[in-house]
């Protein structure tokens, strides 16, 4: 299992550099950035910063979506950022949560955010691709771009499944990682693709140390996801299969969410959570809890764990998981490729 990191865009650029300078020395493959551009700072701004100041690290968005950026704008910038730092871009689609609501938008449609992926891998490959009825090429760009898609929703999950290379799956409760794992890898199946090679991100936020200041520092995770929950529920219904029940009940209470408070420990929002819910989606407790938690997401098909690292005590964190958590997964890496070896 591979790891990754995320940052909404709050911190000081010159120390979110050295946390990820930190995180790439520890063994973090990723760094992922929020792209709420009103909320916090420009994303792709301090990508380049970062593709130019590291040397393995892949970045990308966690996640961006149809409707804040021209189609073209967003395919060259993606395509610039794999020539400053030597094709180590993804991205990471949604419909459009935070960076549209607080401008009084509305998410954009399944069907938009696919036809988004397809243009962006299209345009940054080099190939033609007509967008508003003109026809557009990047004649300058020849890299690929893994796509990975945001989904808790049927048509989003049926949309991963047959089109992208990954999955972002905002929790970490492996039960319901699998529950929808198990849907997309079912759509892709039945759309006949190879789903070997498929990717599952699980993406939450992580706490090591006691469990009343671990959710204390992470009780804004759930609200976060209860945005999408309101949305399904509105959609489809509490019942019926669509979406799991165990899903569902914990917005019980919900009040409404303030965008201007988003992904906010202190905001005012957060009363309907509950303690067992912030233990399931999240992180939390000693370092052996985190290790037993990550192998049951990654039994459970994670092949990256994405830790949003926006709780307090960043480089804590990161020492943390350097120290006590990754070499357990990187010893087994190595097990599995001297098993194939032999």
């Amino acid at each position: 299992m591979e790891f990754g990191i995320t940052f909404k865009g709050d911190i000081d650029p010159k120390r979110t550099l050295a946390l990820v300078k930190q995180a790439e020395a520890a063994g973090f493959r990723y760094g992922w950035f929020f792209d709420s551009h009103v909320l916090w700072q420009e994303c792709y701004t301090m990508i380049a910063v970062c593709l130019h100041e590291t040397e393995h690290m892949r970045f990308g968005t966690c996640v961006t979506n149809p409707g804040v950026r021209d189609w073209t704008l967003a395919a060259s910038t993606l395509a610039t950022l794999n020539l400053i730092g030597g094709d180590r871009m993804d991205v990471g689609i949604g419909r459009g949560d935070s960076s549209r609501r607080v401008l009084g938008r509305q998410p954009l449609t399944v069907e938009t955010m696919t036809d988004f992926a397809n243009a962006l891998r299209t345009l940054v490959r080099g190939d033609k691709y007509t967008y508003e009825e003109q026809e557009v090429q990047l004649t300058w760009s020849h890299s690929d771009l893994p796509v990975w898609i945001a989904a808790y929703g049927p048509k989003a999950l049926t949309s991963a499944g047959q089109s992208a290379d990954g999955l972002i799956i905002q929790l970490a409760d492996p039960w319901l990682v699998k529950w929808f794992t198990d849907q997309a890898k079912e759509a892709g199946h039945a759309a006949g693709r190879d789903m070997s090679n498929f990717r599952v991100m699980a993406a939450a936020p992580a706490w090591v140390g006691d469990m009343q200041t671990s959710r204390t520092q992470t009780r804004w995770f759930p609200a976060m996801v209860g945005n999408h929950v309101a949305d399904l529920v509105e959609r489809y219904g509490k019942s019926g299969g669509s979406v799991p029940q165990r899903l569902t009940d914990y917005i019980e209470g919900r009040k409404g969410y303030d965008y201007l408070h988003h992904a906010d420990l202190n905001a005012d929002h957060l009363g309907f959570i509950k303690d067992d819910i912030i233990d399931s989606f999240g992180i939390l407790g000693s370092a052996a809890e985190h290790v037993e938690k990550l192998k049951a997401l990654e039994a459970a098909g994670v092949t990256q764990f994405n830790l949003y690292l926006m709780c307090g005590e960043e480089e804590r964190i990161l020492a943390e998981y350097a120290e006590h958590v990754l070499p357990h997964f990187v010893k087994m890496q190595a097990t599995t490729q001297v098993t194939e070896l032999t």
